[in-house]
């Protein structure tokens, strides 16, 4: 009993020391086993005293392994604490990194936080950007100052978040000492873009040219370009997407019908593009109105408009490389910069005109052209804006191809040559002269939104490295629609708009070429409808349709789906400008197709739509150049077949030009889909399947969006204006 206490008091303590000494331990151990043999020895002297030596022997020879025994398990305690030891100074060493990192990390999302709360970076600086302006106008800064103040900003994009993250704390007192203290840094290549317009895809939106501003100066900025944009401040503007809206506290004073007339400038952010909204005061009725066109005084109104951004620009100080106008509205600006503001330190500043379209040029009065200050007499010749056809007038936008350095026609299948001479619309003798300043570009469509690897509406992603779930997607829209699932049936999806020349002899001929056990499904997007009595003529209105003016009194979205497993079905896209009920339209539409498997679905589905593009193997489109929905080059995108409808006699081939002077989509779609007829295009599907697949493939691998041939077209124009 003694020496197992001492044993266990012993194994004891010799736990309690982990972070002792090893010579001290070393010797503790020495005295406890001299303890143990003196201890163990006194009792065997006094218990066998008497004992044989041999006995004694057999004793002390048991007790020496029990040592060894116990000085073993001494040993390998000692080790294992010695290894927890370390173990646990490591892991300290450890907690301390990680809590290192952990506070390193917590200051950058602070950092970020503070960034984030208007918006992002880019956001940030273009604010910073606008408040430059804002003190100029209200007389804190020279325009001199400003200039270098923009240099300095511009050069050190990067460093300006973390400096400026608190700006709209600040005054403009405040934020002035602040920018005077900035380190000044060498501007970045890249073009200062001013865009002139009138509309801006979310604030306003009437046709093609609010998603071409928005897209073209994403793309612009993601390259590292400056893009700033100047709207009318329409009373129907949307602001609910724009990022701190402010007013300047300043008024600006712009000529107009021979006096100066005030106007409130307010800024704010959309998408991380600066914006500049105009609203005019003594004609506060110019843009305080019900719809953007169709008014009788049009001219009059953007023409004021175009006149103030150009007063707006030289009061800032601002010096853009390049003004980017469009379409007849601001197609103004070009005489008023060359005549009037050139020498208003703008000399290294310009012009470039983008056209929508020659359909719509605006003829006027050559005295109305005194209301903004230009000369009538000095303008009204042929070789300026005297019209071709009717010479006691003025053509607008005639005035514009004359006076921009570069015009760029948005036209994503014809030639230069081909739009010169079948689409000028009585231009054709100034764009032949000149010729040499034309370039052709197509429109784009937004891939941040249209892209079928990362679509959050798809049940399953794909790409063109991956298409396993363009199948799923496909079985997924079959049963939504109540379709028979099967992802070897052939799925057309059809998208369009009313506005678009969609006629019932198209429409019969869609449904009658199409084979047995194919599945079609529609969707009739954006009807548009006009008010009877407008007061305009019938060809005012016609022309106006076409331009993309038109008074919207209603506007709906409806997709309808029609499945015929065994046999063709007719059906049409109703128009016309006598409709005054758009359920009425489509209860016409439900009574004529006379078919039970007909679905109307009589809300706006964005995820349906997005569906209808990955699950459909063909997409029937009204052209390959659609600059409002963008259909072809959504569907190339997400591996759908685009096939365009034509009425000539009742086919539906559509050709594109083949010429060089022709952009890079349109030579790859005549060189692909540009040949096919929808039976044609069913039985490649069905009788080449893996040559069909490998089609998809390379479409879908193909960039036709904003950021690509749209924006190259354009960065082009503005480096060669830079020569001029």
């Amino acid at each position: 009993m003694k020496m197992e206490s001492i044993i266990n008091s012993t194994i004891l303590s010799l736990a309690c020391f982990p972070k002792s000494n090893p010579s001290i331990h070393h010797q503790k151990t020495v005295k406890a086993r001299r303890t143990v043999c003196c201890s163990l020895s006194s009792s065997s002297s006094s218990k066998n005293s008497n004992s044989e030596g041999d006995a004694n022997g057999l004793l002390k020879e048991e007790e020496e392994e029990k040592y060894n025994d116990i000085w073993l398990l001494f040993k390998e305690a000692q080790q294992n604490i010695l290894y927890l030891n370390k173990l646990r100074l490591v892991a300290v060493e450890e907690l301390n990194k990680a809590n290192r990192e952990k506070q390193l990390l917590l200051d950058k999302i602070q950092q970020l936080e503070a960034v984030n709360k208007l918006g992002n970076e880019q956001s940030l600086w273009r604010e910073l950007l606008l408040r430059i302006d804002s003190m100029v106008l209200t007389g804190l800064i020279d325009s001199a100052e400003a200039s270098g103040m923009r240099k300095a900003v511009m050069g050190n994009k990067f460093s300006v978040a973390l400096v400026f993250f608190d700006i709209r704390q600040k005054t403009d007192a405040e934020l002035l000492a602040q920018l005077r203290h900035f380190s000044v840094g060498s501007r970045k290549n890249g073009f200062h873009i001013i865009q002139i317009c009138t509309e801006m895809e979310p604030l306003v939106s009437v046709g093609s040219l609010s998603s071409y501003v928005t897209g073209l100066s994403k793309a612009l900025q993601k390259k590292g370009h400056i893009v700033e944009v100047i709207l009318p401040k329409y009373a129907c503007l949307d602001l609910t997407e724009m990022q701190g809206l402010r007013e300047i506290e300043a008024e600006l004073y712009s000529y107009f019908n021979g006096q100066l007339h005030g106007n409130r400038i307010w800024t704010g952010i959309v998408h991380g593009i600066g914006v500049t909204l105009i609203q005019p005061l003594y004609y506060s009725s110019f843009f305080d109105r019900e719809r953007v066109y169709g008014y009788s005084d049009d001219f009059e109104r953007f023409t004021y408009f175009s006149r103030a951004s150009l007063d707006y620009i030289a009061k800032s100080g601002k010096q853009p490389d390049v003004l980017h106008i469009h379409n007849w509205e601001t197609a103004i600006v070009g005489p008023l910069f060359w005549d009037i503001f050139v020498k208003q330190g703008l000399g290294g500043t310009r012009v470039l005109l983008t056209c929508h379209g020659f359909d719509s040029q605006c003829l006027e009065q050559p005295d109305k052209l005194a209301l903004c200050g230009l000369d009538p007499a000095r303008l009204h010749r042929p070789d300026r804006l005297q019209d071709h056809t009717m010479t006691h007038l003025v053509n607008i936008l005639k005035g514009g191809l004359v006076y921009s350095n570069k015009v760029v026609m948005v036209q994503s299948i014809y030639s230069k040559e081909r739009i010169i001479n079948s689409f000028s619309h009585g231009l054709e003798p100034t764009l032949a002269i000149h010729k040499d300043k034309l370039l052709v570009s197509p429109c784009g469509f937004d891939n941040s939104t249209w892209d079928p690897s990362k679509d959050k509406f798809l049940p399953k992603n794909y790409s063109a490295d991956d298409l396993k779930g363009k199948s799923i997607c496909k079985v997924a829209l079959q049963q939504q629609l109540g379709l028979s699932k099967n992802s070897s049936t052939v799925l057309v999806g059809c998208i369009s708009t009313e506005s678009l020349d969609f006629d019932l002899n198209n429409q019969k001929a869609v449904w009658n070429a199409t084979p047995k056990s194919v599945q079609v499904c529609t969707c009739f997007w954006d009807l548009y409808f006009f008010e009877e009595n407008t007061g305009l003529s019938a060809e005012y209105r016609r022309n106006s349709l076409l331009a993309g003016e038109m008074r919207v009194l209603k506007k709906v979205t409806r997709t309808v789906i029609l499945n015929f497993p065994w046999q063709p079905h007719e059906s049409f896209i109703f128009m016309g400008s006598k409709a005054t009920s758009a359920d009425g339209a489509l209860e016409y539409l439900k009574k004529e197709l006379k078919d039970e498997t007909v679905r109307f679905i009589n809300k706006y589905d964005e995820a349906l739509l997005h569906l209808i593009f990955a699950g459909s193997d063909i997409i029937l489109c009204q052209s390959f150049h659609d600059p409002l929905l963008q259909v072809p080059l959504k569907a190339l995108k997400y591996g759908a077949a685009p096939v365009a409808v034509t009425s000539n006699e009742n086919k539906f081939r559509h050709f594109v030009d083949r010429e060089q002077e022709t952009t890079r989509f349109s030579r790859f779609i005549s060189s692909t889909f540009g040949y096919l007829s929808l039976s044609q295009a069913v039985d490649e599907i069905k009788n080449s399947p893996s040559k069909w697949k490998q089609k998809m493939v390379d479409a879908m691998a193909k960039d036709f969006s904003w950021n690509a041939e749209c924006c190259d077209v354009h960065v082009s124009a503005y480096t060669a204006l830079k020569s001029l």
